[in-house]
């Protein structure tokens, strides 16, 4: 099973990791045409094309004009542990051990705006760039155009490296319409998490989903889970598997 995890805006840079190891990128020389296209833009484009404001413009403005490659190791940090949004909350890389984390190696892989598809452990300078940014480049008019098949094209190296008959999308919709379906060769299997409202329904509650969907990766990697059977028992923040509502492409787990 290939789990497939959005990135988050929220990076941590600060904290200590005690991982000494570290890859590179496996699509970093597109990574360095985007960034290329990237530094030509101005803070005041920067900021009109993202929706940020002047200050958040201004700090990825620099780093893009920073941006290099290869990249210096002593200003990269692993991707499991430099993203640090709700999804990560729920992943915990680093309560992972160190078998575990060489497991997710293989068996996890992060959707990137600026670097396409990142394994756990590869080095990655700071940025922004969500994947539903309107970027016109020399490939398209968006990112979506940018990357084409090559991020299915790599899922699909990986799945037959791991004999994987599955891909579990824990990521976000914009992340996800980043991977060419037609191309992946494997069957799509993506959760929905639900809460108990007031009024006694089910819902979609976000903040919760996106957590669970982290919680529900590092479970999968704990437990080495490869079958829909096994994944059905996830029980991971209170959540439960609902049979009744559920399908082989959309498992439902409700909580409350």
């Amino acid at each position: 099973m290939l789990i497939l995890l959005s990135p988050s805006k929220r990076l941590d840079y600060d904290s200590p990791v005690t991982v000494n190891t570290k890859t590179t990128p496996e699509l970093i020389d597109s990574s360095t045409e985007l960034a290329d296209e990237l530094r030509e833009l101005t803070p005041k484009q920067i900021a009109s094309l993202m929706g940020i404001s002047d200050e958040l413009a201004t700090l990825n403005h620099q780093r893009f004009q920073d941006w290099i490659a290869p990249m210096p190791d002593d200003a990269t940090r692993q991707a499991a542990f430099a993203f640090k949004g709700d999804v990560y909350l729920g992943l915990e890389a680093e309560t992972l051990t160190a078998k575990q984390l060489e497991y997710a190696q293989e068996h996890l892989r992060i959707l990137s705006g600026l670097y396409g598809v990142l394994r756990p452990l590869d080095g990655i300078l700071p940025y922004r760039l969500e994947m539903g940014t309107s970027l016109k480049n020399a490939r398209g008019k968006d990112l979506y155009q940018f990357w084409g098949t090559s991020i299915a094209e790599s899922l699909n190296h990986q799945l037959e490296q791991t004999g994987s008959k599955f891909i579990l999308n824990c990521a976000s919709n914009e992340y996800f319409k980043a991977v060419d379906k037609k191309t992946i060769a494997a069957e799509i299997i993506s959760p929905v998490f639900k809460d108990k409202s007031k009024n006694g329904d089910y819902r979609v509650i976000t903040v919760y989903a996106k957590k669970a969907r982290g919680t529900m990766a590092a479970w999968v990697i704990r437990k080495k889970a490869k079958t829909l059977k096994k994944l059905q028992q996830f029980d991971g923040d209170g959540y439960r598997y609902d049979e009744a509502s559920s399908t082989a492409a959309k498992p439902v787990f409700l909580r409350g």
